[in-house]
C-alpha cells in the first residue's frame, strides 16, 4: 500500500470528516486562477485493493448502516480511492490535481495554458481525457440559478405540504429527525442568518459545509439559490414559512460555479455525491442541471438523456446505488428552446421532481420527458410555483421553479424515511409513485403525478410492520426505554398518557391527527425502573398496556 494511503488511514482515524473531505476533494484554491481543466479517466484502481483497508477507512459509520441496512455490500471496488501513483504521475506533466472522483475512478486536474491531452493518452493507465473547461466567453444569456421573487399572498404558504398530505406527517411528530439531507447548490449566501433558520443553526443541524469549486470550507457566499432551497426544507416561522423536513440535519455542499457554464461542474457534483456517501448522507438533493454550456462544442444532445451516457447521471444512478435517495429538479426548459429534462435527472434510478402551481396545474416551464430512451420522466410532480422561500435576512417571498419543488419532495421523504426507518431506498422510490395521482396513466409532463404522503406512508408500513391480531400491541415489554406500539388500523387522533404505578401522570401527549399505524415513545428512557401503564385514547377505542421499565 502506498504512503499517501497510509496517510488516509490515519487521517480517517483521527478525524471521520477530515478524512473523508481529503478523500475525494485535494486542492484547495480558487478555480478561475486556471483556464483548463482536464478530465482524466483511469484504467484501473492500481494496487488498491479491498484487502488493504477496512470499511470505516473509507466510510462512516454512518454510511456503512445504510448500506447494510439496503442489502449493500460494503466497502467495494468504487469505494477505493484512485491510485496515488497514476495522479503523482500526470502532475510531473505539469498538471494540478484539482479532484478526485473513486466511484468513475477520474481525476480533474487544471492547468493555466492548455495542455495536450495526447500526452496523458501515452500512459498506459490512462483510458480517456476530456477538457471540460476552456477559456471562453460565456454564452449564456443570464446566470440559471437566477429566480425572480414576488410577494404574493397565494397559495396559502404551506400550500407544497398540504398538496402532497404532507402535513398528516408533520402533525405526527415526522419532521426528518434522524435523517441527513446533502443540498447540492451553487451557494448558501445568507443561510447563516437569515431568520426562519435560526432553530436549525440553534440545534447545530448543519452538519457540515465544503464548497467543491474553491476548497474552501464556507458556503455562505456566491449565491442565493442554494439558501432558498434549504428555507424551503428547513424554513420555520409560524403561520410565514414552513420547512418540508425541519427537524432533518445538512450538508451544504457548493457545488455550481456560478460564473459560467461547464462540464466541470459535474465533476464538483460528483466530489461532493462522493462526500455525502461517505459522511452517511441519506438524502442528496439536487437543484441543478446541465445541457449546454458556454463552450457549445462541449453540449450535450438530448441522445445523452438516456441515463447512461452523461458524466454526473452516471454518478447519480451510483449514487442511488449506495442506498441513497437522489432526487434532481427536473428542469425549467419547457418554455425555452432545450425544452426536455437536464442531465442527472435523466438516470434511471434518480427521482426527477417536476413543477406544478398551487391547483396541480404543471408549470408552463417545467422540462418534459420522457427520457431519450423513452423512460417516464420526470418521476414525480409537487409545487413549484409561487413557492414561500426566504433569502433576506428578516423578509420571505415566493418564486418558481423546479428548483424549488425539489426540495418539496426531498424533505417530505426524509419525513417518510424517519416514519420507516427500514424503507431501502428502492421501496420509497416505489412508494412515492404508487402513491402518486397519476400512477396508472402517467406521462411526460407530470410523469407519475403527485404523491399523497400520508398513503406512502402506509404503503411503506404494510410492508416493514407486521399487524397485531390486537387492535395495538407495545413493545419490546419490558423495556429500556422505548417504547413502540403498532395498530391494527391507523388511530386518527391520538391522545398519549403514561401513569406511574402510583396513578402519578408521568407523560401526555396529544395528536389532532396521527399519519401510520406505527407509534415510538422515548417518554420512558429517563425514567426510573419500575411498572407504568400506557394509555392510548384513538378515534378507535381506548387501549392500556402495562409496561415493565428496567434500569438503562
Amino acid at each position: 500500500m502506498k504512503s499517501g494511503n497510509l496517510l488516509l488511514k490515519k487521517k480517517v482515524k483521527a478525524a471521520p470528516f477530515l478524512l473523508l473531505l481529503f478523500s475525494v476533494f485535494i486542492v484547495n484554491g480558487q478555480s478561475d486562477t486556471y483556464n483548463y481543466f482536464y478530465r482524466v479517466y483511469f484504467r484501473d484502481k492500481g494496487d488498491n485493493n479491498i484487502a488493504g483497508f477496512l470499511p470505516t477507512d473509507l466510510l462512516s459509520e454512518r454510511a456503512l448502516m445504510r448500506r447494510e441496512r439496503n442489502g449493500i455490500t460494503a466497502p467495494d471496488i468504487r469505494d477505493l480511492p484512485v491510485c496515488e501513483e497514476y495522479i503523482e504521475q500526470v502532475t510531473f506533466l505539469g498538471l494540478n490535481l484539482h479532484s478526485t472522483s473513486k466511484w468513475m475512478n477520474t481525476a480533474l486536474f487544471r492547468t493555466v495554458q492548455p495542455h495536450d491531452p495526447a500526452l496523458l493518452l501515452g500512459m498506459p493507465f490512462v483510458k480517456e481525457v476530456k477538457t471540460v473547461r476552456v477559456p471562453v466567453k460565456k454564452s449564456l444569456s443570464g446566470n440559471k440559478l437566477d429566480f425572480s421573487t414576488d410577494q404574493a399572498d397565494l397559495p396559502p404558504y404551506d400550500r407544497p405540504i398540504t398538496m402532497v398530505n404532507g402535513q398528516l406527517l408533520h402533525n405526527s411528530a415526522f419532521e426528518g429527525k434522524g435523517i441527513l439531507i446533502a443540498v447540492l447548490d451553487g451557494g448558501f449566501a445568507f443561510a447563516n442568518i437569515i431568520s426562519s433558520l435560526n432553530t436549525l443553526h440553534l440545534r447545530r443541524g448543519v452538519i457540515k459545509t465544503f464548497d467543491f469549486v474553491t476548497g474552501s470550507g464556507y458556503v455562505y457566499d456566491y449565491h442565493t439559490h442554494g439558501t432558498a432551497v434549504l428555507s424551503i426544507l428547513a424554513g420555520r416561522t409560524d403561520g410565514i414559512i414552513e420547512g418540508t423536513a425541519p427537524g432533518a440535519d445538512f450538508l451544504l455542499l457548493r457545488t455550481e460555479d456560478t460564473g459560467s457554464e461547464f462540464p466541470v461542474e459535474e465533476d464538483y457534483w460528483v466530489a461532493a455525491a462522493e462526500y455525502a456517501d461517505s459522511a452517511g448522507a441519506d438524502i442528496i438533493s439536487s437543484s441543478l442541471g446541465y445541457s449546454t454550456f458556454d463552450d457549445p462544442e462541449l453540449d450535450y444532445k438530448f441522445a445523452d438523456l438516456d441515463g447512461n451516457s452523461t458524466f454526473i447521471t452516471r454518478a447519480a444512478d451510483i449514487a442511488a446505488s449506495k442506498g441513497m435517495l437522489v432526487f434532481s429538479s427536473a428542469g425549467n426548459e419547457r418554455n425555452k428552446e432545450w425544452i426536455r429534462i437536464m442531465a442527472p435527472s435523466d438516470g434511471d434510478s434518480v427521482i426527477a421532481v417536476g413543477a406544478v402551481d398551487g391547483n396541480g396545474i404543471i408549470s408552463v416551464f417545467s422540462s418534459s420527458g420522457p427520457s431519450s430512451d423513452g423512460r417516464i420522466k420526470p418521476d414525480n410532480t409537487t409545487m413549484g410555483v409561487s413557492v414561500t422561500i426566504q433569502t433576506s435576512e428578516s423578509s420571505v417571498a415566493r418564486s418558481s421553479g423546479t428548483s424549488f419543488s425539489c426540495p418539496v419532495l426531498s424533505g417530505m421523504t426524509a419525513c417518510l424515511m424517519q416514519a420507516v426507518p427500514d424503507a431501502t431506498n428502492t421501496e420509497i422510490i416505489e412508494a412515492l409513485r404508487s402513491s402518486s395521482d397519476r400512477f396508472n396513466s402517467p406521462d411526460s409532463l407530470y410523469g407519475y403525478g403527485i404523491p399523497d404522503m400520508a398513503l406512502a406512508l402506509k404503503k411503506l408500513q404494510d410492508l416493514h410492520i407486521q399487524i397485531p391480531d390486537n387492535e395495538s400491541f407495545a413493545s419490546p415489554n419490558p423495556t429500556t426505554g422505548e417504547v413502540e406500539v403498532i395498530f391494527k388500523e391507523p388511530p386518527g387522533k391520538i391522545i398519549i398518557e403514561i401513569f406511574s404505578s402510583l396513578g402519578a401522570l408521568v407523560y401526555r401527549k396529544d395528536f389532532t391527527e396521527y399519519a401510520g399505524r406505527s407509534l415510538r415513545l422515548s417518554a420512558l428512557n429517563k425514567a426510573g425502573q419500575g411498572i407504568y401503564f400506557l394509555r392510548l385514547r384513538t378515534g378507535t377505542g381506548v387501549y392500556l398496556h402495562k409496561i415493565i421499565k428496567l434500569s438503562n
